[in-house]
């Protein structure tokens, strides 16, 4: 039996990959989400939530959960502390993303939906990957539209996240996604490629 094609859908902020991965779902493709696990893994995991708090103190964890506003106080300013974070989540999650995997081992196409799958290595783990991208100035227009943030806050966040020439470079297939109906025009032709791959 023939193993899945497993596809990784990254792209920087405001590109589109989370709308992207959301057609496929109404498609019925399976997705792992990687930030929700990592979110999810981050309240649940024994290990994880005992590293965070011998480092941040009991105070990162609240009734309700981890204290997400004050971790990321912690952690963006300073990129040591969030490169020892992902060190301890990253893990977990692939550890997480392959129990997963092994639930759907008779599917012909599995999805990851990952905004650092180059940063976090998760690119290792797939077999193909699509990028969803627009210009900077598309990108910047809506992630401040969408989180009521200012143009500088944009152009911060990212900068943390890998440039988009290289991610351009790196990627099997490339959707631009410059229109309100980009992904939906593209989707068929992407699933095409990918399953004359299989």
């Amino acid at each position: 039996m023939t193993k899945p094609l497993t596809v990784g859908i990254t792209g920087g902020i405001g590109g589109g990959k989370s709308t992207f991965a959301r057609l496929l779902r109404e498609r019925g493709y399976h997705v792992y989400d990687t930030d929700a696990a990592a979110k999810r893994l981050q309240n649940e995991d024994a290990g994880i939530r005992r590293k965070l708090m011998e480092k941040f103190g009991e105070q990162i964890y609240t009734a309700e959960g981890l204290n997400r506003k004050l971790l990321a106080e912690e952690v963006f300013a300073q990129p040591r502390l969030l490169k020892w974070l992902n060190g301890v989540v990253h893990p977990v999650v692939e550890q997480d993303f392959q129990q997963w995997k092994a639930g759907y081992s008779h599917e012909r196409l599995l999805f990851v939906e990952s905004a650092i799958l180059y940063e976090s290595g998760f690119d290792k783990l797939v077999d193909k990957v699509v990028l969803v991208t627009a210009s900077e100035e598309i990108r910047i227009g809506r992630v401040m539209k969408r989180d009521g943030i200012s143009q500088e806050a944009a152009k911060q966040r990212m900068a943390n996240q890998l440039p988009e020439n290289v991610k351009v470079a790196k990627a099997n297939i490339v959707i631009y996604n410059e229109s309100k109906t980009a992904l939906s025009d593209n989707l068929e032709a992407v699933l095409g490629q990918l399953k004359a791959s299989l």
